[in-house]
């Protein structure tokens, strides 16, 4: 019987964070054998334009690219979509509204991991519900963490501008271009900043960030919430359901 599951991952933004969202989807896939993986169809396509110079209007809007890949998913038979890059979820509801299948949203897969470390908080826990954000400018400029978050009770640092552009930025594009030693050293400084500044615990709202900070195999992995991870917890509990509304073979 085909499967009535299909998983549509609409990436290249970058090519590394698609391959490490895949890669942490098989990972944490309870399967036994091959056939209990999830039937996936990837569209991995660097081209799309730069999301960072798009939101600060410096650069071509990448909707159309995104439309046509989204469109690609959908005949090649996706029934829910992914996409493992933060900023370009500034443009999931123009998506949402040309796809039949619908898109997972990584803010509320990540939003639901940060909340499940807190669940039956006291007031001391409470006082610990400050989040550092390591995100791209146009991620920080969308506000796309900032609101859902404060509406949850959570207080969001942010890096300063200079920051940004000395750390951040730069560390983000060493990533892209395969500068992995250069760029994990960069971003790890970056994170380690919003941890001095008391951050309890860190949103890698950049999926370069996980990478860098595996890459040095950093101690602020253990305040981190890594998005990708978080989404491929969320497709799995969709495939999971399918599962078992199917019922075993």
């Amino acid at each position: 019987m085909p499967p009535t599951f299909r998983l549509g991952v609409l990436g290249g933004m970058g090519p590394l964070a698609t391959v490490d969202f895949l890669h942490k989807l098989v990972l944490s896939t309870p399967a036994q054998r091959d056939q209990d993986h999830v039937p996936t169809v990837v569209w991995n396509v660097p081209q799309i334009a730069d999301r960072q110079q798009a939101i600060a209007g410096a650069g071509p809007s990448p909707l159309p690219q995104l439309l046509d890949a989204v469109a690609g998913l959908n005949q090649a038979g996706a029934t829910l979509i992914v996409m493992p890059c933060n900023t370009v979820h500034h443009w999931i509801e123009p998506l949402r509204r040309a796809s039949p299948a619908p898109l997972l949203h990584i803010v509320d897969a990540t939003l639901e991991v940060l909340e499940q470390r807190h669940a039956g908080e006291d007031g001391a826990g409470r006082a610990e519900r400050c989040v550092g954000l390591v995100a791209t400018k146009g991620a920080l400029r969308a506000r796309l963490y900032q609101d859902r978050l404060q509406q949850h009770g959570w207080r969001v640092l942010e890096n300063t501008s200079e920051e940004l552009e000395q750390l951040f930025t730069p560390g983000c594009y060493a990533i892209k271009r395969n500068a992995l030693d250069e760029g994990s050293a960069l971003l790890e400084k970056a994170a380690a900043a919003l941890a001095a500044r008391g951050a309890r615990h860190l949103i890698l709202a950049c999926t370069e960030v996980p990478l860098a900070l595996a890459h040095r195999q950093s101690p602020l992995l253990g305040l981190s919430v890594d998005p990708n991870q978080a989404l491929a917890w969320s497709v799995l509990r969709h495939w999971e359901a399918v599962q078992g509304a199917q019922g075993t073979t």
